[in-house]
């Protein structure tokens, strides 16, 4: 599925992610590809894996060969709903291979977040692991399934499976060296859409479409901001549910034909042991919560170059100087629209961002363009350029009442983030957040939808958004039964229902 008029050639090739792996493989088939968290039981089923190239590729093949006879034809939508383990890597991968399209979806989001978001996109099938944590996700997405007449599989890593669920563990002991290769499509793979993510502005959330160019040229600014070298070692403790997950962990990976480890959520002396084994090359995290992982000792000695992933850019700016040996690269994220990479310099500082064309690495004289900044009438950051979506998906939502994504006749497309204009410098720096959203860590909330919702169950209720230190946000509630409404609020958002246990046991 091609979306628009083809885009002229740009720094991103057109390669697809599936074939950069392969060329990854075939340079260091017995190298290691991938590795699990050391904590892997802790939180779902099944003992920590690490996988070769060659195991991978075998992994992706059979996974490919498994969707493909389930019946699923090319450019199908498949949901993917996974831990940060090899098992999302080897989903994504093994479903582009098959050719169809991924829509990662958050963890935290429960029954009716899913049934609106994929019943919008039009997916037939979710993939998602048994248990991850507390919630039983696969019995969670038979219930999604049977309110969504178009999803016609569920498929699941893990034991102890429901009823009607296809089980995908096999496909790590599958003989299947290769899948049979779907029909060509026509023009360049690279052109036709690979993943769909969703984005939340002031009037809901809406479905984003990118090609592999566009998820190529994302990873690409990161890698080469960062300097990576050949075959790096990642670390990671950003899941690829999202564009900045994609491209700060899974595109360079691909781009560096290294080792990608892998983190969920996080736990201090999990990642430290992480971090000293590694002994060196790129870890990826959350930027608020950089200063508070390096005071712990958590991050090894001989860590060359850091990447944080910051979701409140407009935070940035506050963040303290920094002083180690390592290389920093700050990523501000501007939810699923784009990007922006920048290595901090000698002073420790964030660098602004330049208003205009934005290139990777910052400064060389051999940047490569990247992306364009601009600040809007409206006082807001826009962006075009090779990683920047253009189209409304699924084609015709643009003539339709919900909300999509749209860009200016410039191929502007804006961020919904405040910026501010330094004439002095041309450059800009971001003063705001989105309108209306509150936002806690990688998730972000209509806040007159979280008071919809808890009103419905109790309309005495209170609940509001407060600064935190590492979150961005917190949510706070009152109630006369803080526990009752916790409790009925669970299978909505783990999150909102959070805000009244917290309350309730302070």
């Amino acid at each position: 599925m091609i979306l628009g008029e083809k885009r002229r050639q740009t720094a991103a090739d057109c390669a697809t992610l599936d074939d950069l792996f392969r060329r990854a493989g075939v340079r260091r088939p017995h190298a290691p590809a991938l590795i699990d968290p050391d904590n892997r039981q802790s939180f779902t089923d099944g003992a920590p894996r690490s996988l070769s190239y060659v195991q991978a590729d075998r992994a992706i093949s059979a996974f490919a060969a498994r969707l493909r006879q389930l019946g699923l034809a090319t450019d199908t939508v498949v949901a993917l709903q996974l831990p940060n383990t090899v098992e999302g890597v080897i989903a994504l991968l093994g479903a582009l291979r098959a050719r169809l399209i991924v829509a990662p979806v958050p963890l935290l989001w429960r029954q009716q977040d899913m049934v609106d978001a994929l019943g919008r996109i039009g997916a037939k099938a979710i993939i998602t692991h048994a248990r991850i944590g507390n919630t039983a996700h696969a019995a969670l997405a038979m219930h999604v399934a049977a309110e969504l007449f178009p999803i016609r599989y569920v498929c699941a890593f893990g034991g102890d499976l429901p009823d009607g669920v296809v089980p995908l563990d096999d496909v790590f002991t599958s003989d299947q060296a290769e899948v049979v290769a779907p029909p060509a499509r026509p023009g360049n793979p690279a052109a036709h859409v690979a993943a769909v993510t969703f984005d939340i502005g002031a009037d809901g959330t809406f479905a984003v479409a990118r090609n592999h160019m566009e998820l190529v040229s994302g990873g690409l600014a990161t890698y080469l901001e960062s300097d990576a070298a050949s075959d790096a070692a990642i670390l990671s403790s950003i899941p690829p549910t999202s564009f900045a997950g994609m491209a700060l962990t899974v595109l360079p990976w691909l781009l560096s034909g290294g080792t990608l480890t892998l983190h969920h959520v996080f736990d201090p002396n999990t990642f430290a042991v992480q971090c000293h084994r590694q002994n060196g090359g790129i870890i990826v995290l959350p930027g608020p919560a950089l200063a508070a992982v390096a005071s712990a000792g958590c991050l090894g000695e001989q860590t060359k170059t850091i990447v944080t992933l910051w979701r409140s850019p407009e935070r940035i700016g506050a963040s303290a100087p920094w002083r180690s040996k390592a290389t920093l690269i700050d990523v501000a994220s501007f939810g699923e629209i784009g990007l922006l990479a920048a290595r901090r310099g000698p002073d420790g500082l964030p660098a602004p961002i330049p208003c205009g064309s934005i290139g990777a690495p910052r400064g060389s004289a051999s940047a490569v363009p990247m992306c364009e900044a601009v600040r809007t009438g409206a006082g807001r950051l826009a962006l075009r350029g090779s990683m920047v979506p253009m189209h409304a998906f699924p084609p015709g939502a643009e003539r339709g009442h919900t909300t999509h994504l749209s860009a200016d006749a410039a191929s502007f497309v804006e961020s919904g983030f405040g910026c501010a204009l330094d004439r002095n410098t041309i450059t800009l720096s971001i003063t705001g957040a989105r309108g209306g959203l509150t936002t806690i860590g990688g998730y972000r909330f209509c806040q007159r939808d979280v008071d919809a919702l808890v009103a419905n169950v109790d309309p005495t209720a209170t609940i509001i958004a407060l600064p935190d230190v590492l979150l961005g946000q917190r949510l706070a509630g009152a109630a006369a039964d803080c526990a009752a409404i916790a409790a009925r609020l669970q299978s909505a958002n783990p999150l909102i229902a959070g805000a009244f246990r917290l309350r309730n046991a302070a």
